[in-house]
């Protein structure tokens, strides 16, 4: 009888879990059972590693095979065991050296051949083994990703055969040239040069009050809902954000690129340090948008976490799908529970969404609407009142009089903007360390000092309103971005009245044509 032992770990959400890997031969019928809470595709690594091991010209021991994945509570899913499990069956009938898996965490998925298959998550694990003594094994597709993790140091074949020849050398003390320790490629935070192709706010002709809107929502990361008839250029600005916005740091380009390890996904994005912009339709599920479905996948907020959000035609959502943003949009995490698991995912994003004033589109303009005032009513109800309180800014956009070409007046490129936005991130950054939008209530509320006149204002805005607390938070947040986009240090009265000019919940509440009470009309 032979026992061996294999570290390796499973995914709770972005968080690995410590997984030991138990493989006991011992006396009866020839075969092999997993056992440790497996799901079917775990159960399935007997098949593939027999085959593999077969293939490749190794030994299997004819006698009963025992597997166990510890601890036993944790359920266990995917190919990642496949390499571990072949290592500890190698080892305990030595045909691997003793000791040659010592501080060795092992992950990776077997095919019938033997070569080695790319597995979810190999960033995130790559990063739980910082600063530790231990060495990561995986299967070469996966090193460009490990190795964003700087300081990790790796072991990586593209075989079964070519893992126990540098694992043998690793024992004998010669690396043969596979294991490297590889930083990570620049700094997420100093940026890259602008994309030649990329969309740029020189494109998009008037709306003055909504091209300020999206400036603010960028430099303090706030929520922003637009508001207005079909082309009047909603979706055009939602597109031009990510290139207003500040870069990734270091930290959240990686935050962000674990959950797209973690999600099967490339890391494009991670790659150009720019912000995540996701722009699922309005058909998706609550499940696609959360997460979860089969395994407890991420969804879009947790793969738009640092970045951004965008629901166009907002109340074509179903009311249920959009009512289960609420809770993230306050915490910037969401726990994704079903029947067998549980997992906990980042979802810090920012929320831009775009509607039309009624079901068909033209609210206001006179001979092309035959909405009713009920039917009107009922669509604008779909969005929530405690979904609306949580948005920022609110901005209607106006059919704009002029046409392309015909205005001489070029307008502001996105470059521009980002400079203004860039150095109001640097204040925010410097002073409290994060956005404005994430502020605590307490801070926010010292903006405004008691008996001023912007005090007086924010009262009488509240009362006409009725605002809740949060919307006044919101609106004091808003107030802040505008005051560092100034360069001012404290709030001023103008500060505190452009914020109040931009109150979301007021583009949805105004059911005629005219200017909604509290939102800036572009145009």
């Amino acid at each position: 009888m032979a026992l061996a032992t294999v570290r390796s770990c499973a995914l709770d959400g972005v968080r690995p879990r410590p997984i030991t890997v138990e493989v006991h031969i011992g006396g009866g019928l020839p075969g092999m059972s997993i056992v440790g809470l497996p799901n079917s595709a775990v159960r399935e690594a007997r098949d593939r590693v027999r085959a593999a091991l077969s293939h490749l010209g190794f030994r299997m021991p004819q006698v009963k095979v025992t597997v166990n994945l510890a601890p036993a509570d944790v359920p266990k899913d995917g190919g990642r065991f496949d390499l571990p499990i072949a290592l500890g069956l190698l080892l305990a009938t030595r045909q691997l050296p003793a000791g040659c898996l010592d501080s060795m965490v092992v992950v990776g998925e077997l095919g019938l051949g033997g070569e080695l298959r790319l597995v979810p998550g190999a960033l995130p694990v790559a990063l739980s083994l910082y600063g530790s003594d231990d060495t990561l094994l995986l299967p070469a597709t996966c090193v460009e990703e490990a190795a964003l993790a700087s300081r990790t140091p790796l072991l990586w074949a593209d075989s079964l055969d070519a893992a126990v020849a540098a694992l043998r050398e690793r024992r004998a003390g010669v690396t043969g040239g596979r294991a490297r320790c590889r930083p990570y490629a620049g700094s997420p935070g100093s940026g890259t040069a602008a994309d030649a192709d990329a969309p740029d706010m020189s494109d998009v002709i008037g709306q003055p009050a909504a091209r300020r809107a999206l400036e603010i929502a960028a430099a303090g990361g706030h929520a922003l809902l637009m508001h207005g008839a079909p082309g009047t250029g909603k979706s055009m600005l939602a597109r031009r954000l990510p290139g207003l916005c500040p870069p990734l740091s270091e930290g959240e380009a990686l935050e962000l690129a674990s959950i797209r390890s973690v999600a099967g996904l490339p890391m494009e994005t991670v790659d150009r340090h720019v912000r995540a912009y996701r722009a699922p339709h309005h058909t998706a599920s609550a499940a696609a948008l959360v997460g979860g479905g089969q395994g407890c996948a991420p969804g879009e907020i947790s793969l738009a976490h640092n970045g951004i959000l965008f629901l166009d035609e907002l109340a074509e959502f179903p009311r249920r799908v959009l009512d289960a943003l609420r809770e993230p949009l306050e915490t910037g995490s969401v726990c994704v529970s079903r029947a067998a698991r549980r997992a906990d995912y980042p979802a810090r994003f920012q929320l831009v969404a775009a509607m039309n004033p009624c079901p068909c589109g033209y609210h206001g303009e006179a001979g092309r609407c035959r909405c009713g005032a009920e039917e009107v009513r009922r669509y604008r109800a779909r969005v929530s009142g405690p979904l609306l309180d949580r948005i920022d800014l609110g901005v209607a956009l106006r059919r704009e009089a002029v046409h392309p070409g015909i205005d001489g007046a070029l307008p502001e490129s996105s470059a521009a903007i980002a400079q203004r936005v860039h150095e109001a991130a640097r204040r925010q950054q410097h002073r409290q360390g994060g956005c404005n939008a994430r502020l605590p209530p307490r801070a926010l509320r010292a903006l405004v000092a008691p008996g001023s006149p912007a005090a007086a204002l924010l009262a009488a805005a509240g009362a006409r309103w009725q605002l809740s607390r949060r919307g006044v938070d919101r609106i004091l947040a808003v107030a802040r971005t505008v005051a560092d986009l100034a360069g001012h240090d404290a709030v001023s009265d103008g500060d505190l009245a452009e914020a109040l000019a931009f109150r979301s919940d007021e583009a949805v509440a105004s059911e005629d044509g005219a200017m909604p009470t509290g939102c800036r009309s572009a145009g």
